[in-house]
Parts: structure tokens; C-alpha cells; sequence
């Protein structure tokens, strides 16, 4: 048996002057959520192409579940379910009508893996008759996933699935992605939420095209740190300007209400509070927002 659901090596892609993808190499375990976390244009969706077959890489290979992503692409369309960053199936077709389209696709029923998707059809089946242009964001959302599921595959492929939807729709989403997990099936996941790393069991940072770390949440955490205060002041903007200046500051940047500042290891908080303008200093924990900034400014591109 082939240890891992989705192997990566050196997997790199331009498009003209653009490096989309520089040199990717990771693993995905079986049975395991694993998430890539990156912004727009940081090269999640090229990946995800490559590894559904939908795209070549230039140099380097992949495999899924054993298959290899350029000679078996046949079989890594069958073991694979893909739901796309854009809402990608007929608006014009109703929820029903979808989910049988797709199942026909792979020469089957919806009936045939009925229980795949029933937790998840049961709140769409108020609006089994209503156009897929007609659903809300997060009913949309769900009848993707269900249509990726059809076919029962061996591994789930979900780009982006959560943008766009409210903070609700997402919670839910992830609720069923836990559900589908016990069912030992592989998911892949990118997004571009930083909070969402906490739901993964891996994740992999990635900008540019490039890996930056990998691991767990706490494995990442614990790789970077450095002391971090949250900074507050009667202008935003110009506290910000004036703490970028100060000796000891290593990086301050906007996070919400507050400006995070990262920090020397001998650095004085109090050393901020009789700057003109701050108004409240307190040091914090950095989450994985933080976390990825940090990497960022250590001269990541």
C-alpha cells in the first residue's frame, strides 16, 4: 500500500515571466485534513490542477493515492472528488438534476453511494427542485461538495471552498469536512482564511509559489517565535509609522483594532508606553496570521 494519499516533489509551473509554482514538495497522509494556507496568486489553485489532472507541471511529479499525476491521469479522475474554487455546476439545473448529472458521469445512480452524501442532502432537500443559480452561497456550497462525493472517491480535492460565504456556512462547512474525515477519507484543502488552520490536522504556508513551512498548528507556532506585543494609539497610522522606527522593533504591522509588533528578545513593553500617541501595550501570543507575516518579512517572497 502506498503510504501517502498525495506525494509532491519539486513540482514546479510558469506561466510566460510568472513562476506560479517553485519547486513544491509535500506530502498528504491518508486519513488526514490537510490544509495549504496562502493569499490570492500564491499558487494553491495551479497545484490543485496539477493534482486533478487538469494541468502539467514543468518539472517535477506527483502522485495520487499511487497514481501518477501525468500517466494515470484516467484513474486519478476516478478515486478523486474536486469541488473548484468558482461554483462550477449548472445553474440552469436544479439540486436534483445536478447530483444525478454527476453520478451519471461516472456511470451511476445517485442512489448507488446515497449514504456518502445524505447528512449533507438533507439540507438541500428543501430546495431539491430549486435552479442552482437560485441557492444561497452556503446551500451552493454544499451541493458542490455533494456532487464531488457522488462517485464515492478515494480522496477529496476542495479549492478555496469557503470564500465568499458567511462565517456561519463556514463553521458548518467544517463541521461536515469532520464528519467525512471519520470515514478515513484524505481531504485537501486550500484556503486563504488563516483561522481555518486550527480545523486542519496539517497545513502547509505558501506565497509566490513557494512552501514556507509545514506542519501542525503548534508545530508552526512553536518554530517562530519571538516576542510579540499588541499596540494601540489615538492614530493608527501614525503610531505605526513611529513604532517601525523604534529601536528593538523587528516588524509592526495592522492586525484589527491593534497593531502587532514583533520584538527583540531583550526588548522593553514599557519602553513603548512613553511614545507620544500609544495608548495601550500588552504582550500577546502570535497566531498563525502572525506567524505567517513574520516568515514573510524574514525576507520570504
Amino acid at each position: 500500500m502506498i503510504d501517502n494519499a498525495i506525494h509532491i516533489e519539486n513540482v514546479s509551473k510558469s506561466f510566460g515571466a510568472v513562476k506560479a509554482l517553485d519547486s513544491v514538495t509535500l506530502d498528504v497522509n491518508r486519513g488526514e485534513i490537510y490544509g495549504l494556507l496562502g493569499p490570492d496568486g500564491a499558487g494553491k489553485t495551479t497545484l490543485f490542477r496539477i493534482l486533478t489532472t487538469l494541468m502539467l507541471p514543468d518539472t517535477g511529479t506527483a502522485t495520487v493515492c499511487g497514481f501518477d499525476s501525468i500517466k494515470d491521469y484516467t484513474e486519478i479522475r476516478r478515486v478523486s472528488g474536486y469541488m473548484p474554487g468558482r461554483f462550477s455546476l449548472y445553474p440552469d439545473l436544479s439540486v436534483e438534476e445536478n447530483l444525478k448529472f454527476f453520478a451519471s458521469l461516472f456511470g451511476g445512480k445517485v442512489s448507488d453511494n446515497f449514504d456518502m452524501i445524505e447528512p449533507i442532502y438533507n439540507q438541500l432537500a428543501p430546495f431539491k427542485t430549486r435552479r442552482a443559480a437560485n441557492l444561497s452561497g452556503g446551500m451552493k456550497q454544499k451541493l458542490a461538495l455533494c456532487c464531488a462525493l457522488i462517485h464515492r472517491p478515494e480522496i477529496l480535492f476542495l479549492d478555496e471552498p469557503t470564500t465568499g460565504v458567511d462565517a456561519v456556512s463556514r463553521s458548518e462547512f467544517w463541521d461536515i469536512l469532520g464528519n467525512i474525515k471519520q470515514s478515513g477519507m484524505p481531504i485537501f484543502i486550500s484556503t486563504p482564511y488563516m483561522d481555518e488552520a486550527s480545523r486542519c490536522d496539517r497545513i502547509s504556508l505558501i506565497n509566490s509559489g513557494k512552501i514556507l513551512e509545514t506542519g501542525t498548528l503548534d508545530e508552526i507556532l512553536r518554530r517562530n517565535t519571538m516576542p510579540l506585543l499588541a499596540v494601540k494609539g489615538d492614530n493608527i497610522y501614525q503610531t505605526l509609522l513611529a513604532l517601525r522606527e523604534i529601536d528593538g522593533v523587528k516588524m509592526a504591522f495592522l492586525s484589527g483594532e491593534y497593531i502587532h509588533v514583533f520584538t527583540e528578545d531583550q526588548f522593553a513593553p514599557d519602553t513603548l508606553v512613553s511614545i507620544k500617541r500609544v495608548t495601550e501595550v500588552k504582550e500577546i501570543s502570535p497566531n498563525i496570521e502572525d506567524v505567517f507575516i513574520k516568515i514573510m518579512g524574514n525576507g520570504h517572497e
